[in-house]
């Protein structure tokens, strides 16, 4: 009965990350005074093949480490010890834990242990102590290089943005050579569009005109070889006149007459604010079409038969134009979007080969668990007794009585169960607190004895348990178990090895629970681990 009431009791648990007993843990002193140094030394013994990793902290629970000193390594016999020291401190006084550290052996986890010291006041005399200058500010090391990438993004974007445009100016200049096979073509075309424009509906006359005239005046530079874009007007219709006359070009007065006075007009619109009537312009419109139709029809060329056989009708022609620019945009992303990717790939392999795959997974891609512990994170309080702890995302509580067997509910006065993921996910972390109705005597190694079968059960397997004493920063005794196991997913039958670490605390009436798990070397969520680890405070049972 003992034993199912255990198990009943702890049946919405999950699991929690391990370590196991291999680091000796010391400390030069537990009493110093503000500002001094600790030093915390840590011990391993391990053969020449291991591997051995010892964290890079700024802080140790809630002192500073000031230096990190190199390892040492003393060879002893097929062994080799290693001694690895921190210099740690603290600016107030008070008495302190310094909490478990995780050292990684041949990438399994291992704690040291966790020491109490006293950190006391200094009396300052300033009659006899020598006083001196404040230091300048010094710049702090800082490991945010967020704007590293984003910069990198915005540079490829500016360069690919260059590209288009640039692409898109040369293709502009080449088009109307592509496009257009005759003066009279593009002149034409570029009437068409002018239309399309709308610029006498949008009050745009001065535009309007201008375009007109140039049309005109690009025409008889193109087709008669005159330079009509410098001339001015009185010296264009001359030297019309004279090349009628030397390339004996048929043209009645009437037609030269009609280019001069829409000429004319333009440079009154122009330069006089002259506002012709809607029916004025339309008539210089027609008249400059008419004068250019003219023109090519008087220039003494003959047109070869075949040639003649293959012009092709208005409408044909402006479908061509649009599949000729349709396909010099798709031209330009194409190459726009390959330098893109090309810049991208370029800067992912620099990345690669300077900083390693794993930097540029973590860092570029992502890690659901570095995205974890770089968060916001919150402090909370949860359950009845409370457990306040930190986690990088709110717990959302769970509905026992869907959890719990009515056997196991019927021991129980009030139960709270709290967490965030699941066994299957990244990382998993559940807090439960409960009171019973009637006195127990909580055996907490039994305790977990239970709850590793119920874990058993949802899918756990080939678990290994480590335990060991527990004490909070402010001194509450606990048991914790840890180690590893192989998690089961129940939807496509894939296993995953993972860590995971038990916390117990039995108060009068009164059980407190924290349990996470995750993929064992996830480095990561070891960091997220022990960061929730340190912040865990207890509340005493109430009645």
């Amino acid at each position: 009965m003992k034993l199912k009431f255990y198990i009943f009791l702890f049946l919405l648990t999950s699991a929690v990350f391990a370590q196991q007993k291999q680091v000796e843990t010391s400390i030069d002193t537990t009493k110093n005074k503000i500002g001094a140094e600790f030093k915390l030394t840590l011990k391993t013994v391990v053969s020449s093949k291991s591997k051995v990793v010892f964290p890079k902290l700024k802080n140790i629970g809630p002192l500073e480490v000031i230096q990190s000193y190199p390892v040492d390594t003393v060879k002893k016999n097929d062994t080799y010890e290693l001694i690895k020291k921190y210099g740690l401190t603290q600016f107030d006084s008070g008495k302190y834990t310094i909490p478990s550290i995780k050292i990684l052996i041949d990438k399994k986890p291992y704690l040291s242990d966790s020491i109490r010291v006293e950190v006391a006041n200094v009396k300052v005399d300033t009659l006899q102590q020598k006083m001196y200058d404040i230091k300048d500010i010094s710049s702090a090391d800082s490991n945010n290089d967020w704007w590293i990438y984003v910069l990198i993004v915005i540079v490829i974007l500016a360069i690919g943005a260059f590209v288009y445009w640039y692409v898109k100016k040369y293709q502009k200049k080449k088009i109307e050579e592509e496009v257009y096979k005759t003066p009279i073509e593009k002149a034409t075309s570029l009437l068409n569009n002018l239309e399309s424009k709308e610029l006498v509906q949008k009050g745009e006359i001065k535009e309007y005109y201008s375009e007109l005239t140039d049309i005109a005046r690009n025409y008889i530079e193109e087709a008669i070889h005159i330079p009509a874009m410098e001339s001015t007007t009185s010296e264009l219709i001359q030297a019309i006149r004279l090349a009628s006359t030397k390339k004996k070009m048929t043209l009645t007065p009437e037609t030269v007459e009609n280019l001069e006075r829409v000429l004319r007009q333009a440079d009154l619109v122009k330069f006089a604010k002259s506002k012709p009537l809607d029916f004025e312009i339309t008539d210089d419109r027609n008249k400059i079409q008419k004068v250019i139709l003219t023109l090519d029809n008087a220039i003494p060329t003959e047109v070869p038969a075949e040639e003649e056989d293959q012009l092709l009708n208005e409408a044909q022609k402006q479908k061509q134009i649009k599949i000729q620019l349709r396909k010099k945009r798709n031209k330009r992303i194409a190459i726009t979007v390959g330098t893109v990717l090309f810049l991208l790939f370029a800067t992912t392999t620099f990345f690669i080969v300077t900083k390693g795959f794993t930097y540029v997974k973590d860092n570029i891609i992502g890690h659901p668990s570095k995205e974890l512990l770089e968060g916001e994170w919150v402090k909370s309080a949860y359950g009845n007794p409370a457990v306040l702890i930190e986690t990088p995302k709110v717990l959302k509580r769970m509905d026992t009585q869907k959890v719990l067997p009515k056997e196991a509910m019927a021991l129980i006065k009030e139960m709270q169960l709290f967490a965030y993921g699941s066994m299957i996910d990244n990382f998993y972390v559940t807090v439960s607190t409960s009171k019973f109705k009637n006195p127990v005597e909580l055996d907490l190694a039994k305790t977990l004895e239970g709850t590793l079968k119920i874990i058993e059960a949802q899918g756990g397997q080939n678990i290994i348990v480590k335990q060991e004493d527990f004490q909070t920063n402010a001194g509450i005794q606990g048991l914790k178990g840890y180690g590893t196991m192989t998690v089961l997913n129940p939807i496509d039958k894939t296993s995953t090895k993972a860590y995971y670490e038990i916390l117990l605390f039995k108060q009068d009436q009164g059980l407190q629970q924290i349990m996470i798990l995750h993929q064992e070397g996830d480095t990561y969520a070891n960091d997220i681990t022990a960061r929730i680890l340190n912040s865990v405070e207890l509340q005493k049972a109430s009645n």
